[in-house]
């Protein structure tokens, strides 16, 4: 629905209709009026991947355990990492994968033509089966499934255009339970998009949060948290991580008439708001002796 060319008013409309139907996102995905990334598409989905590795310094994978946020609508990063000998984690806040065999096989091919050896599946009927065969995890209950998993077992924690997603209410704990999750002098590699997803602009920020956080928008397909890039750096610092590089994408002039903005938003500058994209890659650094001693001393 994103690449319609109508009104981004018409377009709220459209989906908080849609998204009050019976039919699943299964359906809506298949139309393309709903979907979660690109990582269906295997191009994309191995370029990707790669450059969240080359962005933390990884050359060989092997042996590590690599967690992705928000596969969306593929399960790709898993096939991805195993045939890098890697240990595949994928969370999300729901089970959006395509469940059809076609882009799967359709990945294998092409990690086989690079001269990968991606785990065979020419015999998997299922989801599930795939995950078997890659050694992976496939949670989809958001903030819950990274409170499952074991603390100082992650290698690397990566998301494509998909922070900017979660719950604002739940950003904080999140960026918390990756930290917990990640293995000291690791890494964090995230691309976040600013963007509405209404018009590529910045017409969500016209709203109160009162409004903009109910269950009927936040549902609805366009939802994302409005954080701007100098709030989340603060979140991940809060967290614990050490901000190593942010690489940003900026308009040319402010995509919204300033009188436009809800009053949350009044004090940002045009500088800050006119930030689109940006790429940032996290650390969280080894305890030493030192912050250990301070600890006690305070306690």
């Amino acid at each position: 629905m994103a690449n319609i060319n109508i009104p981004w008013r018409i377009k709220i409309i459209a989906k908080i209709a849609m998204s009050r139907t019976p039919f699943g996102y299964a359906l809506w995905q298949r139309l393309g009026l709903f979907r979660h990334g690109q990582m269906d598409n295997s191009d994309y989905a191995i370029r990707i991947f790669r450059s969240h590795l080359k962005n933390a310094g990884i050359v060989n994978p092997k042996g590590m355990t690599l967690l992705e946020l928000g596969p969306g609508d593929s399960i790709a990063t898993a096939i991805i990492a195993a045939a890098y000998e890697a240990k595949p984690v994928l969370v999300d806040a729901g089970a959006f994968v395509r469940t059809d065999m076609l882009p799967y096989m359709n990945l294998v091919s092409a990690l086989s033509e690079e001269g990968l050896v991606p785990p065979d599946i020419s015999k998997c009927t299922s989801v599930h089966e795939i995950l078997i065969r890659c050694n992976a995890k496939y949670l989809t209950d958001g903030l819950k499934s990274l409170q499952q998993l074991e603390s100082g077992s992650v290698d690397l924690i990566f998301s494509q255009a998909v922070l900017e997603h979660i719950r604002y209410d739940e950003f904080q704990d999140t960026m918390l339970e990756c930290y917990r999750l990640l293995k000291e002098n690791c890494h964090c590699s995230h691309q976040v998009d600013l963007r509405d997803h209404l018009s590529e602009g910045l017409n969500n920020l016209r709203f109160s949060r009162a409004l903009w956080e109910t269950r009927l928008f936040s549902s609805a397909g366009f939802y994302t948290n409005r954080i701007r890039c100098d709030d989340m750096l603060e979140h991940f610092s809060q967290a614990g991580f050490q901000v190593l590089k942010c690489t940003m994408q900026r308009w040319n002039r402010l995509p919204i008439n300033r009188k436009h903005l809800n009053s949350e938003f009044e004090s940002k500058s045009d500088d800050e708001l006119c930030i689109s994209v940006f790429d940032v890659l996290l650390y969280k650094p080894a305890v030493t002796n030192d912050v250990l001693a301070g600890n006690a001393r305070s306690l």
